[in-house]
């Protein structure tokens, strides 16, 4: 009786266990960080559609002026001879809307108020941005170094942040802003005006920020890759910039998103005060501001530029929850 032979198989034929019969090479490969965020943000159609919708405003308001020009809008054009000078009111209905003036014109000096909503978005925008550029600044600095060093530091820069929670931010709005009217620092007019309007919605904002931050940079204070970089003789500024901060990214992109509708918000309402952006300059707050005094004659001027701080504000925050969602390891 013969022994069975046996059979040995070279190396290259053996197929190692973590490999699945069938499976194909597409089927299993790695995906990045970056990837899986970006499939996860794709899957909410609210989010891409805020997303779409804030792609869209920024790019009207960084080519406003090549807009007005190509299709020949004036936003302080006077048409009073589509106003009734009487009642005040537009000629026609909706406002006036017509081929010429799609969203209508405004009561009593018939300004078209399409090229006025297109003139006030990049101001608006551009408030809201520098304003919550600043509060990102200053925020993540303290708020990244009173959570890494804790202590006494931790003690100041907490103690800080409870005072300018605490501070009136409405009334200094006002008050700064009605007192640099004239000018100062060397610039006057808009200039002017939007540059105090980011500095004190910005920089009394920041601890908003700083807070989150904070409490991020705690948690991953005691990270084994903070520790390791500590062990290999790493110091506190390196750590700091090249190993917590990488890691920060996603919640501060995240509350930026969600600021920045605050901040138009904010720019709005002090511009309805009449301590913002001054006329004849157009923005979406001055607009409510002046639909206020003429609402009984037409209602319709004050829906526009209404609804374009509405639709703003929905679409940056859809975009931020979606990226929250997207972002967060533990979202589903």
């Amino acid at each position: 009786m013969t022994a069975p032979i046996e059979t040995t198989k070279s190396a290259a034929e053996v197929q190692p266990e973590a490999v699945l019969t069938g499976a194909k090479q597409s089927q299993i490969e790695g995906r990045s960080l970056g990837r899986i965020a970006w499939t996860r943000f794709k899957r909410d159609k609210a989010a891409v559609a805020g997303g779409i919708v804030v792609i869209l405003l920024v790019l009207l308001a960084v080519l406003a002026k090549p807009i007005q020009s190509v299709f020949g809008l004036d936003p302080n054009a006077l048409n009073q001879d589509l106003v009734d000078p009487q009642l005040l009111a537009p000629k026609g209905a909706w406002g006036g809307m017509s081929w010429d003036h799609p969203l209508g014109v405004e009561p009593g000096l018939g300004r078209d108020l399409l090229a006025r909503i297109i003139e006030g978005s990049w101001v608006s925008l551009l408030v809201a941005a520098g304003a919550t550029l600043l509060s990102v600044a200053i925020g993540t600095l303290l708020g990244v170094i009173a959570g890494y060093y804790g202590g006494w530091v931790d003690a100041v820069v907490s103690r800080l942040m409870d005072t300018f929670l605490a501070f009136p931010l409405l009334l200094f709005a006002i008050s700064i802003s009605a007192a640099l009217q004239d000018g100062a620092f060397g610039l006057s007019g808009l200039p002017l005006r939007i540059g105090v309007l980011i500095f004190v919605i910005g920089f009394f904002n920041w601890p908003y920020m700083g807070r989150i931050v904070r409490a991020q940079t705690m948690s991953l204070r005691r990270r084994e890759f903070v520790d390791a970089s500590r062990s290999l003789g790493a110091r506190g500024p390196f750590i700091l910039f090249r190993e917590l901060l990488p890691n920060l990214v996603a919640p501060i992109l995240v509350y930026s998103t969600l600021l920045i509708p605050t901040n138009i918000l904010f720019e709005a309402g002090l511009s309805f005060l009449g301590v913002g952006i001054a006329p004849p300059q157009a923005s979406w707050g001055g607009m409510l501001t002046t639909a206020v005094d003429l609402y009984e004659v037409d209602l319709h001027y004050m829906f526009v530029p209404g609804m374009a701080i509405f639709i703003t504000v929905l679409a940056f925050n859809l975009l931020g929850d979606g990226l929250r969602d997207a972002l967060d390891p533990r979202s589903k």
